[in-house]
């Protein structure tokens, strides 16, 4: 699978959205990739999710993890899909008092091989306090995986990031906003929100 299968998925579901957006990180966007629109549809998450598990099992191995955790909310579906292509189990992390924690019973064994699992990393701060919850339960992050990797290649995560589609896209500080984007008002279309 290729960068434009994966965007004619996003396309074709109407995630691939246009105009001004406030992402999670606090910068300004032209371009909003909404995944919740394409991952609705079963077909198309398992479609995505087997490339990315199918790149994934080229660079690590067969059987390259023992979980596959996520950071609630974006994450959640594709960790699962992935999951389930890899034959593992699936968790995820939630944010209480602002910061990621396992809740719902959820453990991490001790050593346990463990690929952090999101649908679109950007500036990569939830994927890396994902990774550090990860950590401090006793879990040892191989790896990160997304199906777009917005900061195509840039981002550091501090483990090798597996992501089906680099698509580098602007993103802009509140005080440098083009001109065409600042007179459109800025819609905040993701799941955290903004302190």
């Amino acid at each position: 699978m290729n960068k434009e299968d994966v965007l004619r998925h996003y396309r074709e579901t109407g995630a691939l959205l246009e105009g001004h957006f406030l992402l999670t990180s606090g910068l300004h966007s032209p371009v909003y990739m909404q995944s919740a629109k394409v991952l609705m549809h079963p077909d198309r998450a398992a479609l995505l999710c087997k490339a990315l598990a199918d790149a994934i099992r080229a660079k690590l191995g067969p059987k390259p993890v023992d979980l596959v955790c996520s950071p609630a909310m974006g994450g959640v579906v594709v960790g699962y899909e992935l999951a389930r292509q890899l034959g593992v189990p699936s968790i995820f992390t939630e944010r209480v008092d602002g910061a990621f924690t396992l809740r719902r019973g959820f453990e991490i064994p001790e050593g346990a091989r463990v690929l952090m699992a999101e649908d679109v990393v950007t500036t990569g701060k939830s994927s890396r306090e994902c990774i550090a919850t990860i950590q401090a339960n006793g879990g040892h992050t191989v790896a990160a995986s997304c199906i777009v990797d917005r900061s195509d290649g840039e981002v550091d995560l501090g483990v090798p990031l597996f992501a089906l589609c680099g698509y580098k896209v602007p993103a802009y500080a509140a005080d440098a906003l083009p001109p065409e984007m600042a007179k459109l008002p800025a819609i905040k279309p993701g799941s955290r929100n903004l302190a």
